[in-house]
């Protein structure tokens, strides 16, 4: 019984010795991957059992041929605990950096679904009162004048133009988040698409005395569906013209390298602030002070990166001297 109690204590000792030795270069990797913490625990385990086998051997006096043959069995299966639990310990830390990762995206659409309810009932709210105030005024007859009825009517169209345009970018949004989007793919000439959604801006740019420039060569095809890609060129050039200051430039090319096709929108706007410019395709991000809040319904950005992940593309913004350019990549046709 005593030879057994002190077997156990020589190996508890050797033990604790490898566990201290352990703890300190854990402190000493405490800023590293969760893959480094995991081997290092696995090597601290398989050198306690090696440790706790040899001091026994060596205190039991086991002969120097039979100490070899314990040492040469446990080293290999050490050496084989090691390899199985490197394999498994990356793809658990693969498993913690993803969950990590979604965590941190749920936080992020969680806090963005919140400023979105407050930004739509705050855009909803002041138009609807002032549609119904002047609903009221040519209801109660306050407002007689042909000219002022007829400029009360124009503003009624105006503001429910807007809220039908907010109410459309909602749906479309929903339909991207809820994966109900479903597209219809086919071979796309982008000369066409950017060409109409120019001339559905073009108003918008000559109310500002904006500039629109396409290229005139170099437009590839590309293989989408055309309503959603009409939007994405559409979406992009109008906050593009929102924010570039009265008689700036908006331009617009594109082009092809290898299997991709990459499409350009840049502006004079004054430039994003840099913490700012991984967070402009945030729903509800309006961007400030570069970009003046209270335009739009902070959603046409978040559409973009919706519509064109969907297709497998991908979509980023920089600052170019005195504006940004907006960047989108889709697979070629």
């Amino acid at each position: 019984m005593t030879d057994t109690l002190l077997i156990g204590l020589y190996a508890l000792a050797a033990g604790a010795v490898v566990a201290a030795a352990g703890a300190a270069v854990l402190r000493l990797l405490r800023g590293r991957s969760i893959l480094v913490h995991i081997v290092v625990l696995l090597a601290v385990t398989v050198l306690a059992v090696v440790a706790g086998v040899a001091v026994v051997a060596r205190a039991m006096f086991i002969s120097g041929h039979d100490m070899r043959v314990v040492l040469l069995t446990i080293c290999a299966a050490a050496v084989v605990s090691l390899a199985v639990g490197v394999i498994f310990g990356r793809r658990l830390a693969a498993s913690a950096v993803w969950a990590e990762q979604a965590r941190d995206r749920e936080r992020r659409l969680e806090a963005g679904r919140r400023e979105l309810v407050a930004w739509v009932s705050h855009d909803l709210r002041t138009p609807l009162a002032g549609m119904r105030a002047m609903a009221e005024a040519l209801e109660d007859g306050v407002v007689a004048e042909p000219e002022a009825v007829a400029e009360y009517h124009r503003r009624l169209r105006v503001e429910t133009g807007r809220m039908t345009q907010l109410v459309d970018d909602l749906f479309e949004l929903s339909r991207i988040n809820a994966g109900a989007l479903r597209l219809v793919p086919t071979t796309v000439p982008l000369r066409e698409v950017v060409s109409d959604a120019i001339a559905g801006v073009a108003p918008l740019a000559a109310g500002k005395k904006i500039t629109l420039v396409a290229a005139e060569t170099g437009w590839p095809t590309v293989r989408g569906s055309e309503r959603e890609l009409a939007r994405v060129v559409r979406n992009l050039l109008i906050n593009s013209v929102r924010y570039t200051p009265a008689d700036g430039t908006v331009h617009i090319d594109a082009g092809r390298e290898r299997d991709a096709v990459w499409l350009a929108v840049s502006d004079t706007c004054g430039g994003i602030p840099d913490g700012d410019l991984d967070r402009v395709f945030d729903i509800a991000f309006r961007g400030e002070p570069a970009r003046t809040p209270g335009t739009g319904g902070g959603l046409g950005l978040a559409i973009v990166r919706g519509l064109v992940e969907a297709h497998g593309g991908q979509v980023g913004v920089r600052n170019t001297g005195g504006g940004c350019r907006f960047e989108v990549r889709l697979p070629a046709a």
